[in-house]
């Protein structure tokens, strides 16, 4: 059972997008503020009801992020396996009473399987308000806005809003999602849609900062993943510029989901190998990001009408 103090869903409702926000059912900024799993195929036991509970109680994380690997064993493989993960996520998140975004986790265009996906898990759960759809990950960047990328949106879309015709949709960007300015200059004609930014502080730095801020003077932007290392989610820990991006997306209401929980060898796995399934982590099981990434999840909850 939720606390009245940690019912964000029941207090919040469908999110929508006004004008270039993200907003709750009264019309108030709302800032989407949480993790993101791993690849679904390579870290399923993170996909469990504690660890969810574990980030809403402990990082106090208001949403959380299903990350459905498409390729290289994921979903194209064995949909029943991964469908259930996801599954797993999204009963976790409503129990919790927190938001969960699903994820078509690819690189690759994949417009048959994404249907096929979207219309079973839209036809599943409709407009529950917990669930918001993510449905492109990363376009790779041989792929361009207009004659690849707003195309595949567009039908996914229409997918959806056949079931679900209030829900808050986030769609993938332009060269791996950096780059929401090229969107934002030629939008989707469909409400409730917020564009993607990913970012690695130690890789994008000032001038994507100058990007995001471009495509937020006019169109809602959700930094879905980023990480506090470099754009391989390895090599340099990175605080100082993760600090700059948290500054901005304060400043600007725009809402983060950190990568990942994981506890693969690598710099932005939040965990060391190893650590618990269940949640339940000590500091000791946290990695230097995600100390950082906890202690700033959970600074923000501090005195917040939205934590």
């Amino acid at each position: 059972m939720t606390s009245e103090a940690t019912c964000i869903v029941s207090r919040h409702g469908h999110l929508r997008t006004s004008g270039n926000k993200i907003v709750d059912k009264d019309g108030r900024p709302f800032v989407l503020r949480g993790m993101s799993l791993f690849w679904s195929q390579w870290m399923p036991q993170f996909y469990s009801a504690r660890t969810v509970k574990w980030l809403r109680d402990d990082w106090k994380c208001n949403a959380v992020r299903a990350a459905l690997a498409v390729n290289k064993g994921g979903y194209k493989q064995y949909p029943e396996a991964e469908w259930q993960k996801i599954i797993t996520v999204i009963e976790a998140a409503k129990a919790e009473d927190i938001y969960v975004v699903v994820d078509w986790h690819a690189h690759e265009m994949e417009p048959e399987g994404a249907i096929a996906f979207f219309e079973r898990l839209s036809k599943t759960y409709g407009e529950l308000p917990n669930l918001i759809y993510e449905i492109w990950n990363e376009p790779y960047p041989c792929y361009n806005w207009a004659l690849h990328i707003k195309p595949y949106h567009t039908e996914i879309i229409r997918v959806i809003r056949a079931n679900a015709r209030r829900s808050l949709i986030i769609v993938g960007t332009p060269s791996f999602s950096q780059r929401p300015d090229i969107a934002a200059t030629d939008p989707l004609s469909f409400d409730n849609i917020a564009y993607a930014i990913h970012f690695y502080a130690a890789s994008h730095r000032g001038d994507r900062r100058d990007l995001c801020l471009a495509a937020q003077a006019h169109v809602p932007i959700l930094a879905s993943e980023y990480g506090t290392c470099e754009s391989n989610g390895d090599g340099v820990f990175d605080p100082l510029e993760t600090g700059q991006w948290w500054r901005l997306l304060k400043q600007h209401d725009i809402g983060h989901f950190n990568w990942s929980i994981a506890d693969k060898i690598e710099t932005a796995a939040a965990l060391m190998q190893g650590a618990s399934p269940d949640g339940n982590w000590a500091l000791s099981n946290l990695t230097d990001s995600g100390k950082l990434v906890r202690n700033y999840l959970r600074s923000q909850s501090i005195g917040l009408a939205n934590p």
